[in-house]
């Protein structure tokens, strides 16, 4: 799975992106892992591999860890709730933490059915979640291009990998700021600072709620501290 990974992130991500990085397995230090100091680190971040979803809080995929490094994990059993292989999740995680390391970049653009300017969050495989290809047989996420983060259409121009089509006679591919089938969209709006989703269809609704049940994700640890830092303020 991670050869296979280190294959997309080489041929497919970063040409079309410009960064990249190689994943490498490592061997935890210890019992349990301390992600104040991460002591396993040998690189310039970490994923965790776990089987289930902990039941204690830790934070990942931003500056609050005191020793500034960027880390997360992929948890099998929310995987297998998700319906997909994990190898997936290890795919759509890692592009992401390549993409945003510290999980803080906003992107402005026209909120769906309003269109008044709110800011998108920088996530390169939500709007596409759903979507997988495979590589040595192995398969890994579908992820958007960074046309996705500009407003609209290039000619010739396309806004995710694979570029699938969908709607009446399967012509309508994927829209700036906008989601496939099973996929969502998070933003922020500026005047408020209320966080929202746009998920229009059922097959995404339900994933993220199997993710919101979790607690443990990206999107949650992210705006956990968040909070906590403007209850500090």
């Amino acid at each position: 799975m991670i050869r296979a990974i280190n294959v997309q992130i080489e041929r497919d991500f970063e040409p079309a992106w410009g960064m990249g990085a190689t994943l490498r397995l490592e061997t935890a230090i210890g019992n349990r892992k301390n992600i104040e100091r991460l002591a396993e680190l040998r690189g310039d971040a970490v994923l965790y591999l776990e089987q289930a979803v902990p039941t204690r809080d830790f934070d990942g995929y931003h500056e609050v860890n005191a020793a500034g490094i960027p880390h997360g994990s992929v948890q099998v059993d929310l995987a297998v709730a998700l319906q997909e292989p994990w190898s997936v999740t290890l795919s759509h995680e890692a592009l992401e933490l390549i993409a945003d390391p510290q999980a803080n970049l906003l992107v402005p653009g026209p909120e769906p059915g309003t269109g008044r300017r709110v800011l998108f969050w920088y996530e390169v495989c939500d709007a596409v979640q759903a979507e997988r290809y495979e590589i040595d047989g192995v398969e890994v996420s579908n992820f958007v291009l960074p046309l996705y983060f500009t407003e609209g259409q290039e000619i010739g121009g396309r806004n995710d990998f694979l570029g699938r089509c969908y709607g009446k006679k399967k012509k309508r591919s994927l829209a700036s700021f906008r989601v496939n089938p099973g996929g969502y969209a998070g933003y922020t709006v500026p005047r408020t600072g209320q966080d929202k989703y746009y998920e229009p269809d059922e097959l995404g609704q339900r994933r993220h709620a199997i993710k919101g049940k979790a607690k443990r994700t990206r999107r949650s640890t992210r705006y956990a501290s968040l909070l906590k830092t403007r209850r500090r303020r």
